[in-house]
């Protein structure tokens, strides 16, 4: 005797809507998760020369202060970065780049002058002309820039961390 596999109607019906259900999860669901998982596995530069103008518009041995902005893309998070470096150029194409971050708290350091110094004023740190620690606490002196001038034109290399 022979028994033959009957499906019911219920069970069909149950089986094609269940089919079609997981192919439009399927169709659906895998975009959906690439869309929000993509912005965490794109590749982000961090590294860039930045242009600070030309040479010219710094004059021979007096720091002078360039700021830029920067964005950096963190996942979904966009978020804006302020930089400043002093410029202080010597004889020729000689240029010395230095953060104005001071190396203590991150405090923004500016040039004084009167005193020929960077004063920061959180602690009052004092730094020489060439960013080395005059007074105060911070550990170490300001941290340089790698420069490079082309065509008379003044780069920094920034990395972003």
């Amino acid at each position: 005797m022979t028994e033959s596999a009957e499906v019911s109607r219920r069970d069909f019906v149950t089986v094609v809507v269940g089919a079609v259900g997981a192919v439009m999860v399927f169709c659906i669901g895998i975009p959906a998760v690439a869309y929000l998982v993509s912005p965490a596995l794109k590749v982000k530069k961090t590294e860039d020369w930045v242009s600070c103008g030309p040479l010219e518009n710094y004059p021979i041995g007096i720091p002078t202060l360039f700021t830029f902005t920067r964005t950096q893309v963190n996942g979904w998070e966009k978020t804006a970065i302020s930089y400043g470096v002093y410029v202080l150029r010597k004889e020729g194409d000689q240029v010395l780049a230095l953060s104005n971050m001071c190396t203590h708290l991150s405090c923004r350091v500016s040039w004084k002058d009167a005193e020929v110094v960077y004063v920061c004023p959180c602690h009052d740190a004092h730094f020489s002309i060439d960013g080395e620690v005059v007074s105060g606490p911070p550990p170490r002196p300001l941290d340089p820039y790698e420069t490079k001038i082309e065509n008379g034109e003044l780069f920094v290399f920034l990395k972003q961390e």
